[in-house]
């Protein structure tokens, strides 16, 4: 006897393949294009805050610029390295958050994922204002509308979002490959000369070079390197959004980590070299870009190409958090630390629920700081280097209780490198305190109080139904249908038939008042039953209050008291046109607003004040 065979994933001849979903998902390429703007946008404002730091020192301190950006630049070799081993370690995402969770206990991962949640927001308010900040710099004539600016470029970028992450890496990789490419042409040009071409961006501002120079401590190299590491927010975005990417998602995502370490490490260290090569001061005014813009290329077309380009990924730079957030909030979710809404996925495996929480939340510290950066900078930075700590303590952990070789080099690497965030998160904050970063040292233990407070929800509500244990099996139980209504018409007769069909028992129930009117179309009522005489009895429920929900609700009441045992259903039956005038489909609120609400009215009453099912029968008119 022979037995036929098919293969369980054989697709029929002449047939397409079931959509998997990972054409909606991310290459290396794609990958670095929407997980990586936040640090490559990072050498606008990197190295000009370790200059500006310096600048106390005078001359002499802005010799340091290179040592202090070599420091960085091997802080970002130890966190690329670091979140490549995450990104194998924890292929579902997660970054800082899955190692806390798996090595160093559920507070401390908590306190990783409030860290993240408040960086990518502040991530999005930051480059946002400072994207909108360098167009009205170029044109001081949108200064007024720089918040209703603000807010156009969330919403655009948010709608790009909700279209799927592999759209907005489409749109986004243009902007990225012009950036990225100008700024290396900026440096190989520059490396060309032995000074400044022009000066002219500078010429006119005063300089911010101290007058009294003081002597380069410990404490201002310090200070100096953690005002550098803003350029290191966005490191950890790859490793928190591994799931997006297309299999084999951790070598896709190890390659976009690798690259976008090389390409942020060779700008950072390119730049810092211009710096020393012109002996650049940093003026009030004008960016440190673009006076290496300006000493490389001169004032002509080619300035004004890189500063619209640094504008245009500033403002996008916010994408990074789009990518990361509603990945980290579906892993919350999933561990019940979130609510379970942020865990749905919608077409094109886009998190839209996370999507539109991050933009929401991010349009309202929008409108809290007037649309001005310089609000929102100081709280910036805090959280992504808590999250770095976190995840280099986690590692080290993970290294020890691993088998294999070269595990104690690596667990050496990831230990130095929580030291080094660790050193500039105290530094960072100090130094930030007063300027506002009192404020996320406020939010960060109330952001985990309430991760801890959704997550006793849940535990309530899963031990009320019983979830890991094997429940009663089913019985049947008496089933009574009540059915409202207030005429006879088709949807009536369609109501009865369906109840009949759901329930033993069948009864119409209908709310009287006692005003004359009502009295006259209830006596008509009954008379058209009568006569009609479907093999149901109406009920008749006096009220005295213009009221339609609760006394229906009281019958339900009154019913279960009485006949325990039995299952009660209110069936709702509601009307839905189908066509308006010309034709038009009333379709979302304005097709709402055509009905007359009575059955949202009932069923609100009975949901709120009984145990009844509720079916809402929907009967479409042609």
């Amino acid at each position: 006897m022979s037995v036929l065979t098919t293969e369980p994933n054989a697709v029929p001849a002449g047939e397409e393949p079931p959509d998997t979903g990972e054409r909606h998902r991310l290459t290396a390429v794609t990958g670095l294009a929407a997980l990586s703007l936040d640090a490559m946008a990072s050498v606008a404002y990197g190295p000009e805050a370790i200059v500006l730091v310096l600048a106390a020192a005078g001359a002499h301190g802005l010799g340091f610029t290179m040592p202090v950006t070599l420091a960085i630049a091997a802080l970002l070799a130890v966190l690329v390295a670091s979140y490549r081993q995450v990104i194998a370690a924890f292929p579902d995402g997660g970054g800082s958050y899955a190692v806390a969770k798996t090595h160093l206990g559920a507070r401390t991962s908590l306190v990783a994922a409030a860290s993240l949640v408040l960086d990518y927001v502040l991530n999005v308010a930051v480059a946002v204002t400072a994207g909108v900040a360098a167009l009205t710099s170029a044109f001081p004539a949108l200064y007024d509308d720089r918040l209703w600016l603000c807010l156009a470029v969330l919403a655009l970028i948010t709608g790009v979002n909700l279209r799927g992450i592999v759209e907005s890496a489409k749109a986004f990789i243009v902007p990225t490959i012009v950036f990225v490419g100008s700024i290396f042409v900026l440096i190989a040009v520059g490396l060309c000369r032995s000074h400044p071409v022009s000066t002219a961006t500078a010429a006119g501002h005063a300089s911010v070079l101290a007058a009294n120079a003081t002597s380069v401590g410990a404490v201002l190299l310090l200070k100096a390197f953690a005002s550098g590491c803003a350029a290191l927010t966005g490191v950890e975005a790859i490793a928190n959004a591994v799931p997006s990417f297309r299999t084999p998602r951790v070598k896709r995502a190890q390659r976009a980590e690798v690259a976008l370490g090389a390409v942020l490490g060779l700008m950072l260290i390119g730049l810092s070299v211009l710096i020393g090569r012109f002996h650049l001061q940093p003026v009030e005014g004008v960016t440190v870009l673009a006076q290496l813009t300006d000493a490389s290329f001169g004032h002509n077309w080619a300035f004004y190409v890189i500063q619209f380009a640094t504008m245009i990924l500033l403002a996008l730079s916010a994408n990074t958090s789009f990518g990361g957030l509603p990945v980290l909030l579906k892993l919350l979710a999933r561990d019940n630390y979130a609510p379970h809404v942020f865990a749905l996925k919608a077409d094109r495996q886009v998190h839209r629920h996370g999507v539109l929480a991050l933009a929401l939340v991010s349009a309202a510290l929008l409108v809290f700081s007037g649309g001005d950066t310089n609000t929102l900078v100081p709280l910036f930075a805090i959280g992504v280097f808590v999250g770095f700590t976190i995840a280099q303590v986690g590692m080290v952990r993970h290294w020890r209780l691993q088998r294999g070789t070269g595990r104690r080099g690596k667990a050496l690497l990831n230990g130095f490198g929580a030291v080094l965030t660790a050193v500039a998160t105290v530094v960072v904050t100090a130094a930030k305190f007063t300027e506002g970063a009192w404020l996320v040292v406020v939010m960060l233990p109330l952001l985990v109080a309430a991760f801890g407070a959704v997550h006793r929800a849940y535990g309530r509500i899963g031990e009320r139904l019983g979830l890991g244990r094997i429940p009663e099996p089913p019985h049947r139980e008496r089933s009574l249908v009540l059915v409202p209504v207030s005429s006879l018409s088709r949807l009536t007769s369609q109501a009865l038939t369906a109840a009949a069909s759901l329930g033993d028992e069948v009864r119409a129930v209908t709310v009287c008042y006692p005003d004359p009117e009502e009295r006259a179309a209830l006596h008509a009522l009954e008379c058209a039953w009568a006569a009609w005489d479907p093999g149901v009895p109406l009920v008749r429920l006096s009220c005295e209050r213009r009221t339609l929900g609760r006394p229906i609700a009281a019958y339900v009441r009154e019913v279960t008291a009485a006949e325990p045992g039995t299952q009660v259903t209110v069936l709702i039956p509601e009307t839905e046109p189908e066509r308006l005038w010309l034709g038009v489909p009333p379709r979302g609120a304005w097709g709402r607003l055509l009905q007359n609400q009575r059955g949202a009215v009932i069923a609100h009453a009975v949901r709120r004040e009984t145990d009844a099912v509720i079916c809402r029968l929907r009967f479409r008119l042609p």
